[in-house]
């Protein structure tokens, strides 16, 4: 059974916190500390509340002002990296909105192979002027954990964080970070940017269509952050941002000996193949397929799946899949007709019902 996120913060790693509590801290109630951790409620805490919960209790057993507790975190942040340091930024989030100076400096030097991405959204909130001025210096740090942070702080649409809704309603903000970080060597970095990128395209589409018309062909690196930040308008088919990569409309291409199974049962996985057939040679093709989904409500949910994206000197290629029905947390399935299509380069070239039992 695959480990959940959550028991990241296990025993061990809160023996280990303890200790090293200890070593700056000499007076550190460690006993007294895991008990109170691990009391009746820890089990059904999730990832971010286990992690809440190990900031709260650490204020608590740090009987100082703000800044000396900052000064202990940052020496035992040293021995933590990763996604389970990020107690450390989260403590800051809690406790530290009313001094800014000291936070933000702490924020910086907790991001450092780990991110305080979550806990520098509640600065800008609160502090925006000051907070992109901050960012926009990180943006040109040395290293690539305080770079990244710049950007990966303010996208509109962090997963697992809270939303930016000025940043939603106008990223002109953000686009000064993407600016200063378009061109950055770190791949890290190019891929926040990146992400960066698609967040925007969800509220503001044609703001990025304008950065990809103006940023395309410059540099191998920012083509791939530009396509990659696409990725969502590419998936809905937009026809200006295809073309804008090269993804014309289908032209003497045919899709041949289509197979998909006539049923699949849930919790197994539906198998399906096909054939692209075209006059000439196969460049610049973008396949996808699409699964409409049955809901209980009888209506259908449209989810695309990217296949390839292919330039081959060959004039056919053949495609062997399988797609799973296990059911998961995001997505129950229901019993009853569905059907796949075959897209190619934003177009739905061909469709085939199923059934789901």
């Amino acid at each position: 059974m695959a480990e959940l996120l959550k028991d990241l913060y296990s025993k061990e790693f809160i023996e280990k916190l303890t200790d090293k509590f200890l070593n700056v801290y000499p007076k550190f109630e460690k006993e007294k500390f895991i008990n109170t951790i691990f009391d009746s409620s820890w089990a059904n805490l999730e990832l971010k509340a286990r992690m809440r919960y190990i900031a709260i209790t650490l204020d608590k057993f740090l009987p100082f002002s703000y800044k000396e507790q900052i000064d202990i975190l940052k020496e035992v942040k040293k021995d933590f990296f990763g996604l389970e340091a990020m107690i450390f930024q989260d403590f800051v989030e809690i406790f530290g909105l009313d001094d800014f100076e000291t936070s933000i400096k702490a924020l910086e030097a907790f991001t450092i192979k780990s991110s305080s991405e979550f806990a520098i959204r509640q600065f800008i909130l609160k502090y925006e002027d000051e907070t992109m001025t901050q960012m926009k210096l990180w943006a040109k740090s040395q290293d690539e954990d305080i770079r990244r942070l710049s950007s990966e702080g303010c996208r509109p649409r962090l997963p697992w964080a809270i939303a930016l809704p000025k940043f939603k309603k106008n990223p002109k903000k953000v686009f000064e970070i993407i600016e200063l970080l378009k061109n950055d060597s770190s791949k890290y970095v190019q891929k926040s940017v990146a992400n960066n990128l698609n967040d925007i395209s969800k509220d503001n589409p044609s703001l990025v269509i304008e950065f990809l018309q103006k940023n395309l062909g410059i540099s191998k690196d920012l083509d791939w952050i530009c396509k990659h930040g696409s990725r969502t308008m590419l998936k809905n088919g937009n026809k200006e941002v295809l073309k804008l990569f090269g993804f014309d409309k289908v032209k003497n291409i045919e899709i041949s000996n289509l197979y998909c199974e006539e049923s699949v049962k849930i919790g197994d996985y539906l198998n399906f193949s096909f054939e692209l057939i075209s006059k000439e040679k196969l460049e610049n093709v973008r396949v996808e397929y699409i699964i409409d989904y049955l809901k209980q409500n009888n209506k259908y949910s449209k989810k695309i799946f990217m296949i390839s994206q292919i330039n081959f000197s060959d004039k056919s290629k053949k495609f062997i899949k399988k797609h799973s029905f296990k059911d998961m947390t995001t997505r129950k399935h229901i019993k009853g007709i569905h059907s796949l299509s075959i897209v190619i380069n934003g177009e739905k070239l061909i469709e085939k019902s199923f059934l789901v039992n």
